[in-house]
């Protein structure tokens, strides 16, 4: 969004790794095990898996073991992040089972260390050692597969070394509270703790959530059931007794789905962090009509840094800006009106490139923590300009091998399985890098092609099953060829309607009739357009947005293009922006509830 406007190769390739070693020490007398639930017998409390269980078969000792099965865009990685000395010797070890897995530890300050096994029929024991550096006290140990190649196991995880005196446990948390409650979730509020870095949340005696703020949105629950919760407070020497107990009941049951959205939606984004010629917009005077609102924009540290950052408006730009807490409180308003409020990551300025793990992982922690300070319900991807690109060898969108992508699709399913079902995931990709890969993808067969092309298809496709709304930036576009091979061009329903009928049908990709993207569900598409002629080049005037919505869900009035199918379960609109369409009258706002109601 414009603010102005194969294995052998892989073997070899492991060979190379920095770190790789098969080292190992005994532990001294003064050593102490840091690694906590090494062997899973707590289930996986302690780590972060992006695709992992505990099984009871095969394990190596007690009755617990982790399973992970990597995929084709994930590696199945487990962490945990350890306190440590500084300039301090440690030997992690562990022991395993499959083909290629790796125990590593990262951040050491020094060199990052990793070891692997390429084939393990039976329990296998990995060590190796590092020394950390004269300033760390946090290091984060791992294990993972390799992409595709099936289940790997692992148990008895350890790192021995130096330990520190991390003082004593927080105390007990207060003011614990319920907010909002759905079918499927409920709000959760409490009052921050002295010495507390973080917090677990209980549901039924049983830990379900970690946060680092002083709320939390647990989700997945059943509709009409009561519910307990409790709270305690965290820090590097341990946990506190639990909060006070506090009750819900989960409401009835609604229609639209497991994200509570209507049949039909209104998705715009608000101006949250800039102001810009069209003025700025309180949350709290967002009119009743918009369903979801992305508040823009979460942008990172760095273009590689994958540490994002929401900076509200300043009020020497946004004269009118709302405090904190009155913004805070128009997010639980909107809310509690059953509206969806999320935070957009990217747009024009928000270069976002999640090269390596370390990145990743930044993103995951950093957007959880803006979700989690804020309450909100889920996040937007807006990744523009270069933040998304394929390397040459990445020809297949089913099976990406490019950094960026992988660790992206990786960071979204992780931040979709730490927030619950009710975890609102939705992306807006210009047309460039969606439509454009009916002809182009990535570098091409032969080479000299953007690198561009397509290159969201890969990140859609792999979160078909998580995404709640695609809706494709239809403005700012050069023209793009539809399903009847003809080059479309903004300003009208046609490029609106061969644009959205292509997402809806699926199409084969880059001209490979045995490489087809598969549709999307009409629920999961909104359409992008431009509130005003001045938010972004390629706006249409009413008539045109209602011919567009007549055609895709009625079939009639469709003009020149002919769609694939009807899909009256078409989800709704998207428009760049609240603000602007404040600044025009509220006529993108008008004519949606003019068509549905």
């Amino acid at each position: 969004m414009d603010r102005s406007r194969p294995l052998a190769l892989l073997a070899a390739a492991a060979l190379t790794l920095p770190g790789l070693t098969a080292l190992s020490s005994a532990a001294r007398a003064a050593d102490t095990e840091l690694a906590v639930n090494g062997g899973f017998e707590a289930g996986l409390d302690g780590w972060t898996c992006t695709a992992g269980t505990t099984v009871n078969s095969p394990v190596r000792s007690g009755s617990s073991a982790l399973q992970a099965t990597p995929a084709g865009s994930d590696n199945a990685r487990c962490a945990q992040t350890v306190t440590v000395q500084p300039d301090s010797q440690y030997t992690l070890s562990g022991y395993v089972r499959g083909s290629y897995v790796y125990l590593g530890a990262s951040g050491t300050g020094t060199t990052d260390v990793s070891t692997w096994a390429q084939s393990a029929l039976a329990w296998q024991q990995l060590t190796t050692t590092f020394r950390t550096g004269p300033s760390t006290t946090r290091v984060t140990v791992y294990t993972h597969g390799w992409y595709g190649t099936g289940a790997y196991h692992a148990d008895d995880l350890s790192l021995v070394g130096p330990g520190v005196d991390v003082g004593r446990p927080p105390a007990a948390p207060t003011g614990l509270k319920t907010g909002t409650i759905s079918s499927s979730s409920v709000a959760l509020s409490w009052s921050a703790v002295a010495g507390a870095t973080s917090y677990a949340v209980y549901r039924d005696g049983a830990k379900v959530r970690t946060v680092t703020g002083t709320s939390a949105t647990i989700a997945g629950l059943s509709p009409s059931t009561a519910y307990s919760f409790q709270v305690a407070a965290l820090n590097e020497a341990g946990e506190s007794a639990k909060s006070a107990t506090v009750t819900a009941t989960t409401t009835a049951q609604p229609g639209g789905g497991g994200t509570d959205l209507p049949a039909h939606a209104l998705v715009g984004y608000l101006h949250a962090s800039f102001a810009n010629g069209s003025g700025y917009t309180r949350l709290a005077d967002v009119p009743d009509s918009w369903d979801v609102i992305d508040l823009a924009f979460g942008e990172p540290t760095s273009v590689t840094s994958g540490d994002i950052r929401f900076d509200r408006c300043p009020a020497t730009e946004c004269p009118n800006v709302e405090s904190d807490a009155d913004f805070k409180a128009a997010i639980r308003a909107k809310q509690a009106a059953g509206k969806k409020v999320l935070i957009s990551i990217g747009g024009q300025n928000g270069q976002v490139q999640l090269t390596t793990t370390a990145a990743r992982d930044a993103f995951v922690t950093s957007v959880s923590k803006i979700i989690d300070e804020y309450g909100l319900d889920g996040l937007d991807i807006d990744f523009e300009g270069h933040s998304l690109s394929l390397n040459a060898d990445d020809t297949d969108f089913k099976n990406p091998k490019t950094p960026v992508i992988v660790n992206l699709i990786s960071a979204l399913k992780t931040l979709k399985a730490k927030h619950g079902d009710d975890f609102v995931l939705t992306m807006a990709p210009e047309t460039f890098f969606v439509q454009l890969g009916y002809q182009y993808y990535g570098t091409g067969q032969w080479g000299g092609q953007d690198p561009r092309a397509g290159a969201y298809l890969p990140v859609i496709h792999a979160l078909r099953d998580d995404l709640t709304l695609l809706h494709v930036q239809d403005y700012n576009s050069g023209p793009i060829m539809g399903l009847d091979n003809q080059y479309h061009s903004m300003g009208g329903a046609d490029f609106h309607i061969a644009m959205t009928d292509m997402l809806l049908t699926g199409f084969p990709v880059a001209g490979n009739a045995s490489n087809v993207f598969p549709p999307l569900r009409p629920d999961q598409v909104a359409i992008g357009m431009p509130a005003s002629t001045n938010a972004g080049n390629g706006h249409v005037p009413p008539a045109e947005v209602t011919r567009t919505l007549d055609c895709l869900t009625k079939k009639t009035n469709c003009g020149s293009y002919t769609t694939h199918g009807t899909w009256p379960a078409l989800r709704g609109l998207m428009t760049w922006s609240i603000n602007w369409d404040r600044y025009g009258g509220w006529e993108f706002q008008r004519t949606f509830d003019g068509y549905f109601g």
